[in-house]
């Protein structure tokens, strides 16, 4: 039987809270594990109150650069406290849209620079933000360990793409590649066995989405189209992503 995963979702944003039951019956059945990424010290309690629901729910937990200047002395406690129970560390990152002067930006690069030392320690994968920042977080991630690193929603040049094949990042592609032409071309670029696919809900999709949140029940279509760009049946494209997402998760 094979798995799907949604490689980065915020299943504990407020969004989803009234359909929380829905949408662990919709994974189950669906067969989906989803890696359950967070914002802050708060949402990262949150992302824990919820794995214990489900063990479909892998558990990330961190800042996210947009939160750089919050609490990272109680991330680090809550990482320390409860390593054994997480997946991985993310989202975590830099953000230049989030930057206004330059004390933000070397509070972005302390917080990720700090989670990233946490994940090594502990050995678990990180998924990581680039928003205008690939160069750097290149750059940062030379002195880390990319073997289970994630670049979640890549959005770079193709010359950047493979910068992150050489590296051995993994990068992933959400409901947008349906109908976004470049993100396709990026995706027929990428080695196959550092592809990922995610939703990053509950951010909102435009086109065939007509403006939704990203539901984790789009993951089948998001394989689907992957399938058809590298020219796979969707089953074959189905363990593909299965086996890669074992690899990132390191299991």
């Amino acid at each position: 039987m094979t798995w799907y995963f949604d490689s980065h979702i915020h299943l504990s944003d407020p969004e989803y809270v009234s359909d929380m039951e829905f949408i662990l019956k919709q994974m189950e059945f669906l067969k989906i594990k989803a890696c359950c990424v967070s914002m802050d010290y708060n949402n990262s309690i949150q992302t824990l109150e919820l794995a214990k629901k489900s063990n479909l729910i892998l558990p990330f937990i961190g800042i996210h650069p947009e939160c750089a200047n919050e609490e990272l002395e109680n991330i680090s406690k809550l990482i320390e406290d409860n390593h054994d129970h997480i997946s991985g560390i993310g989202e975590i990152g830099l953000d230049p849209t989030y930057v206004t002067k330059n004390e933000d930006a070397i509070k972005q690069n302390n917080v990720f620079e700090t989670l990233l030392s946490f994940a090594e320690k502990f050995n678990k994968p990180v998924s990581i933000h680039s928003r205008k920042s690939l160069d750097d977080v290149f750059e940062i991630m030379t002195s880390y360990d990319t073997k289970h690193a994630l670049l979640h929603w890549f959005d770079g040049s193709k010359k950047q793409l493979q910068k992150a094949m050489d590296m051995g990042f993994f990068v992933s592609f959400g409901p947008v590649m349906i109908y976004a032409n470049d993100k396709q071309t990026l995706l027929s670029k990428t080695d196959e066995s550092q592809i990922l696919v995610e939703t990053d809900g509950p951010v909102r999709f435009s086109r065939c989405f007509d403006m939704k949140s990203g539901q984790i029940s789009f993951i089948p279509s998001v394989i689907f189209c992957a399938s058809k760009i590298l020219g796979k049946s969707f089953d074959d494209m189905a363990t593909l992503l299965e086996s890669n997402s074992n690899s990132f998760l390191g299991i």
